[in-house]
């Protein structure tokens, strides 16, 4: 049976510090749901209502052109080491890039990195726990460079040109904005 809660409490914030990993849910009012794992150290608890994490410059970018239309998202932690817990996390973001003004600020909250794309930036309107006790276990390695590598190799000029060429659009065509001017 599922719990509902209206903040982050203490332990959920512990066990959010705890996941390796954690899973973002959203849609436009119409096409199709994206739901993506995330990993790294990119998500800041950063009150009861709140949560920030950071994207890093991938082969998708459909969050950023969901949430102008429809700013719901959902985020998910599952327990798959020790503790059976799913944990989900229900608000409205926006979505900030590098030449927004909030964007430095909440960015030094992690570790550098050249392929930072947005921050996402979360009210927290529900929190819902269930039990989790038909997730299996996994054994969690370490993390994966693979993606740190690949931003360090393309530099900030190859970022660039590929934010021009696959970080626009979404896969139904919505703008993600990575690439308008300043206000």
């Amino acid at each position: 049976m599922g719990k509902q809660f209206d903040q982050i409490g203490d332990d959920h914030r512990t066990f959010i510090e705890q996941q390796h990993m954690f899973f973002c849910g959203s849609a436009a009012p119409e096409g199709k749901v994206n739901i993506s794992p995330k990993g790294n150290d990119s998500l800041r608890v950063m009150s009861p209502t709140r949560i920030v994490w950071r994207n890093l410059t991938g082969s998708g970018n459909e969050t950023a052109g969901h949430l102008p239309v429809n700013p719901r998202m959902t985020l998910m932690w599952v327990g798959f080491e020790t503790r059976p817990m799913i944990m989900r996390a229900y608000g409205t973001a926006k979505c900030l890039h590098p030449r927004d003004t909030e964007f430095d600020a909440l960015n030094a909250l992690f570790p550098p990195h050249i392929g930072a794309r947005q921050i996402y930036d979360m009210h927290v309107d529900m929190l819902q726990t269930s039990c989790g006790y038909a997730v299996p276990f996994f054994d969690h390695v370490g993390p994966r460079d693979v993606l740190d590598k690949w931003a360090d190799n393309k530099g900030r000029t190859g970022i660039d040109t590929y934010w021009q060429d696959r970080n626009q659009r979404t896969l139904d065509g919505l703008p993600t904005h990575i690439l308008d001017k300043s206000e």
